[in-house]
């Protein structure tokens, strides 16, 4: 992971365009090849990012240009670095769920079948290099799908499972992988993301999963 802090200006162009004036912030570049910028006041949020897959060009006139496969760019003028290093983090191990969230994976693993009729499990827990993916399956037409679960659906946990299926993708016995991003509660800016990315979104009912309700999920 690269840290850079310094006072720089932020250009996006894309679907809309937005501006960030002139201020010292904190830029955040990635292995997985992200671009993100932080403030000091909005907790773990970015002002602006660019999600990978992207590339970073560092031009001779201090600007920084990041540019997505959709040809979306973020364009960082340098005025001043202030910091500028570089640190290895290696694999990280993964977060450890709580009781909910890794009951809901088993559950969903074992009666996968509930997510549509001829589904059927690969495993759960399918390592990959940045951490497992939750579930692995294939739907009725033969799909690779990769779900992940959260107790809780959040824009980051859009940014995970988008991190996983890029990852995924690139696996020809695996190709092509769809993605499914299931909680028992989905943050309306999460499920925007979601469906912009072509990702499915699963609302979990914990005890209709349990078997103690109607044993049916609501599929958007």
């Amino acid at each position: 992971m690269r840290l850079v802090i310094a006072r720089c200006s932020v250009d996006y162009a894309g679907r809309l365009t937005a501006h960030l004036p002139s201020a010292p912030r904190l830029i955040l570049v990635k292995a997985d090849g992200s671009v993100s910028i932080h403030a000091d006041d909005r907790a773990y949020k970015p002002l602006n990012w660019m999600s990978p897959p992207c590339t970073l060009k560092e031009g001779d006139d201090d600007v920084w240009t990041v540019v997505n496969k959709a040809g979306e760019k973020l364009i960082i003028t340098m005025e001043e670095v202030l910091h500028d290093s570089s640190h290895e983090l290696g694999v990280d191990p993964g977060l450890i769920k709580d009781g909910v969230e890794a009951h809901l994976q088993e559950l969903l693993a074992d009666r996968i079948e509930t997510l549509g009729d001829g589904w059927t499990l690969i495993r759960r827990e399918y390592p990959t290099a940045i951490g497992p993916v939750d579930i692995l399956c294939r739907d009725a037409h033969g799909t690779t799908v990769a779900v992940e679960i959260k107790r809780r659906g959040e824009i980051d946990g859009v940014e995970q499972l988008t991190r996983y299926l890029e990852l995924l993708n690139r696996d020809p016995h695996l190709a092509p992988v769809k993605g499914i991003f299931a909680a028992q509660e989905i943050k309306p800016q999460a499920r925007v993301l979601a469906t912009d990315r072509s990702i499915g979104c699963v609302v979990l009912d914990y005890d209709a999963l349990r078997g103690i309700e109607d044993d049916k999920l609501r599929l958007f």
